[in-house]
């Protein structure tokens, strides 16, 4: 038997709860500067995947790799966090997430953050670049900063992390608003800017078209009870 609406006037009110927060700032003041300290990181990337890409050559052979070349590749940097050219920067992005988790409610007297992760990786110039939709686990915040990217180049996805209601979707009735019922949503980062959410929350890259460079740190940050450090520390 179909439902039939109601001609009451009383006021139907809408609660929202557990939400997700994405927190952006814009901070362009400090990308020449991080990015002249990530020039030698990328460098070694390049260097360190050098034999990857010969192997690629040799299995693609001479047509194919100058066609293909590095397409697709992410040339990925080791852990850069304790760059003490970067200590402002990590002092920054330390006491905002803090700041992030502190304002959603969590009583973090006992907890102290630390950088789990933290890497900068650029995307090959011949296009193709991408990550495909993943978590980092074991992780409270995850964060992005931008330094070299424009409207042509790659853009971070997030996703809706309740798999109840991924599992209840309807058809949207137009993907282009952000409703309660969107399913994704994403930003188009410009130099300078700083995107960070909880560790939970599902993103991807976008396929990187190969127009404009395209480089950024990503970094997680995990809140450790103080008891574990001082225990470690008495070890």
């Amino acid at each position: 038997m179909a439902l039939v609406k109601s001609t009451q006037k009383n006021q139907l009110n809408t609660d929202l709860y557990f939400s997700t927060p994405v927190w952006t700032i814009e901070i362009p003041e400090w990308v020449d500067h991080v990015n002249k300290v990530c020039d030698k990181y990328i460098k070694e990337a390049y260097e360190r995947d050098k034999p990857k890409m010969d192997e690629r050559k040799k299995w693609l052979g001479r047509d194919y790799w100058k066609k293909a070349k590095d397409h697709g590749w992410s040339y990925h940097s080791g852990p850069i966090q304790a760059d003490p050219d970067l200590k402002e920067f990590w002092d920054y992005v330390g006491q905002t997430s803090w700041n992030c988790m502190d304002s959603q409610g969590f009583k973090l007297d006992d907890y102290t953050m630390f950088f789990t992760e933290c890497w900068v990786q650029e995307f090959s110039k011949n296009g193709g670049g991408h990550h495909n939709s993943h978590i980092h686990w074991d992780n409270h915040i995850s964060g992005f900063y931008y330094l070299k990217c424009s409207e042509y180049t790659s853009f971070p996805v997030f996703h809706d992390p309740r798999p109840g209601a991924m599992m209840t979707k309807l058809p949207q009735k137009n993907k282009s608003d952000v409703t309660l019922a969107t399913e994704a949503v994403h930003y188009k980062p410009k130099p300078g800017t700083l995107v960070l959410a909880p560790a939970y929350l599902v993103h991807e890259y976008s396929m990187d078209p190969g127009l404009e460079p395209f480089r950024f740190i990503h970094f997680n940050v995990q809140a450790v009870r103080n008891m574990i450090i001082e225990g470690v520390k008495n070890l």
